[in-house]
């Protein structure tokens, strides 16, 4: 959880997930159909602007070097909850064959006060679920802290499947009172499906008054240093701790002071919001941490070992792109991954508007997730979409996705045009589809005929977007549009 420091009176914990090597894949149920990597992608926040408490995704190929995707735009927004998310946490399916997004509902910009948002804040975690990594659900809200008495809020959510169960350990932080001590602590619960949940317990708790917050946990070949599973906490040092399980006991190994880096209880290199990845093809891990107290972003620390905190060195060969990354997740790729996510948002589509062509002065917009053609649109990006390869029928069709909705396209439902989120069914790319044909008012424009009922074609009536068949010149004008850039 990357937040003000002068704010809360914490100290944050900080941690690691990365993804096992050949050696551990065998013998692992949460990656066994998974291999091997080619790239990296990294989920994350960029602070506390109007859109910065959203999703975004970068992408590497050294895992050191990040280019951010969707032209540094976010890829998700959410819309439920306080309709903002920070601290992503992006995991994969034992199969390799699903994708979820966890994150903290949690938006600051929106005026909410630090100490109302750990005291008085949403007990829940926003989820998206892929089958791709590229379509997402709708986000959806699980109350994970709800059980908690006196729960004050539910941050910096992190996932890690565990064999002896079968099953995610899903941790994240609540503040809450205990034993007469109101701090933050680590709560965890148990979940198949990120849908339903087994009721929170405590997880991890330091003495006295000392609060936790951003735990992640490690899962690494035993050879590394002796231990499965490796956690590193922000406790005045970034302290790292070892288990051979992940509900298991766990063991001080030491901390990073030999590279004057700290939470700032001992002054140093003050950092937090950390990210851990494995090397594609070798026994090298990073640790990113986010150097918030300088606003410098995020640093690398590399080791070979991690049973040995003596071994992490400093790297200065590296870049993070255009946007400040703040507190997510990397995820190793593999080629087919890879593939998808460029292609999908590897170069940013052109931002265009509809004109009408019978009312030229308006364009088509939506609004509180209706469409219509308007003049003036304010704001402007209301009337700004993507023009996608449809998402049924592919290249010889094109879908309209949002801009300030990302993730969001134009739909019929009975008829009438709305902005909604994709889904991933069949239902809606085929209701989210349309096909580019000469214009019915004019051959210099353009007409857009229904993928899912093609004797009908979009058209405005009453300035409304909806879908009708085309039987006369007032209707033939209605549905006659140019795409401007």
């Amino acid at each position: 959880m990357v937040r003000g420091p002068a704010r809360l009176g914490v100290v944050l914990v900080l941690a690691c997930l990365v993804f096992a090597s050949s050696a551990a894949i065998s013998r692992t149920a949460a990656t066994a159909a998974v291999g091997p990597f080619t790239g990296y992608l990294m989920a994350h926040f960029t602070g506390e602007s109007a859109t910065g408490e959203q999703i975004y995704l970068a992408h590497s190929q050294d895992g050191l070097n990040w280019r951010d995707l969707n032209g540094g735009a976010p890829v998700l927004l959410s819309t439920v909850g306080t309709r903002g998310v920070r601290d992503p946490a992006l995991v994969r399916s034992p199969a390799g064959d699903r994708y979820w997004i966890v994150a903290t509902d949690l938006r600051i910009a929106s005026g909410t006060s630090w100490n109302d948002a750990a005291n008085r804040g949403s007990t829940s975690l926003v989820v998206w679920e892929s089958t791709d990594l590229v379509t997402w659900s709708a986000p959806r809200l699980v109350n994970v802290a709800g059980s908690v008495p006196g729960a004050g809020n539910a941050w910096a959510p992190e996932a890690i499947w565990n064999p002896a169960t079968g099953d995610w350990v899903v941790y994240w932080a609540t503040n809450a009172a205990r034993n007469g001590v109101t701090k933050h602590r680590i709560y965890s619960a148990r979940t198949s499906d990120f849908r339903t949940f087994t009721a929170a317990q405590l997880y991890i708790e330091r003495p006295g008054t000392q609060g936790i917050i951003d735990t992640q946990i490690v899962e690494v070949p035993e050879s590394v240093g002796g231990y499965r599973y490796y956690r590193a906490s922000a406790d005045g040092h970034i302290t790292v701790e070892a288990a051979n399980s992940v509900l298991g006991t766990w063991t001080t190994l030491g901390n990073l002071s030999h590279l004057g880096i700290s939470n700032g209880a001992t002054g140093g290199n003050v950092v937090e919001g950390p990210m851990w990845a494995r090397f594609n093809g070798r026994d090298e891990w990073t640790l990113w941490l986010d150097q918030y107290a300088t606003g410098r972003g995020y640093l690398p620390v590399t080791s070979t070992n991690l049973g040995s905190t003596g071994n992490f060195r400093t790297r200065g060969d590296y870049g993070m792109g255009g946007t400040r990354k703040r507190h997510g997740s990397i995820l190793n790729l593999t080629a087919a991954e890879e593939s998808r996510v460029l292609a999908r948002w590897g170069t940013a589509a052109p931002t265009n508007r509809i004109q009408s062509y019978n009312y030229p002065d308006r364009y088509v917009r939506h609004a509180n997730f209706d469409v219509r053609i308007d003049a003036n649109v304010s704001p402007a990006q209301d009337a700004h979409f993507r023009l996608r390869p449809g998402l049924a029928g592919g290249s010889a069709y094109v879908s309209f996705e949002s801009v300030n909705y990302p993730g969001y396209h134009l739909r019929q439902e009975g008829f009438d045009l709305v902005l909604a989120p994709a889904d991933g069914s069949t239902t809606f790319a085929a209701d989210a589809t349309f096909q580019r044909v000469t214009g019915l008012a004019d051959g210099a424009w353009t007409s857009f005929r229904s993928y899912r009922h093609p004797d009908r074609y979009l058209r405005h009536y009453g300035y409304l977007l909806r879908l009708d068949p085309i039987g006369d010149a007032q209707a033939r004008a209605d549905a006659t549009f140019r795409v401007t850039s």
